[in-house]
């Protein structure tokens, strides 16, 4: 069977946690520590904004959670410095296996789509820097409906974009909320493991598959 797949994009084809040099010029030896926590803050801003109905554009709550994570960290950098750092996320390189993978999905028939909170241009340019843009067949960007996932809305939204029903449209994510939000509302849903150390969320909603990277996702949907 082909399926329309959504990719979720931070976390899954690319890591948004590994700034490299970027951070530890910043902050050195806690670079690590300072990226996921700006990672977890920006989800947690656009979860609470969905929420409230209180919509700005992904750029806007990553912004503000960079400023949280330079006042935990009690840093002082310019505006000019800030902006600098937020555009290295146009340079954040794709997972070792996310353009094999693709191109193995491709090659078996699937329309494949990166389906991100981030503003459609944003995800296009990191896609494209990331040479990824060109193995997918659109970029689908929630901005479009003013909300955040996990809403169902977004995901009733990538099945219209793809022309696919819930038999046909898959979510592939390496976040659990997102799994959890596209099994909620009726979408098949994989959860890519990237790490031994990951535990899904305890809920009554599991992954219709679980794997630990998309060639491996490939491997299973040839079957």
């Amino acid at each position: 069977m082909n399926y329309s797949i959504g990719f979720d994009v931070y976390g899954t084809l690319v890591d948004p946690v590994d700034m490299g040099q970027h951070l530890e010029n910043l902050i050195g030896d806690k670079a690590s520590e300072f990226g996921q926590l700006w990672h977890d803050k920006k989800v947690e801003y656009a979860f609470r904004r969905g929420l409230m109905q209180q919509y700005v554009d992904f750029t806007v709550c990553t912004h503000q959670a960079l400023q949280y994570c330079l006042n935990v960290y009690q840093l002082s950098l310019s505006s000019t410095e800030q902006q600098q750092l937020m555009a290295r996320f146009a340079e954040l390189s794709a997972f070792d296996d996310v353009i094999p993978g693709l191109m193995a999905l491709s090659t078996q028939g699937h329309q494949l789509a990166a389906f991100s909170n981030g503003p459609e241009g944003s995800v296009r340019k990191l896609m494209n820097n990331a040479q990824v843009l060109q193995h997918l067949h659109h970029v689908i960007s929630v901005d479009d409906l003013h909300t955040y996932k996990p809403n169902p809305d977004v995901y009733q939204y990538l099945m219209r974009r793809m022309h696919a029903d819930m038999n046909s449209c898959m979510m592939v994510s390496s976040n659990p909320w997102d799994v959890i939000g596209a099994k909620s509302a009726g979408l098949q849903a994989v959860w890519v493991k990237r790490s031994q150390s990951k535990i899904f969320d305890p809920w009554e909603i599991q992954p219709d598959l679980i794997v630990s990277d998309l060639c491996e996702l490939a491997a299973a949907l040839k079957r």
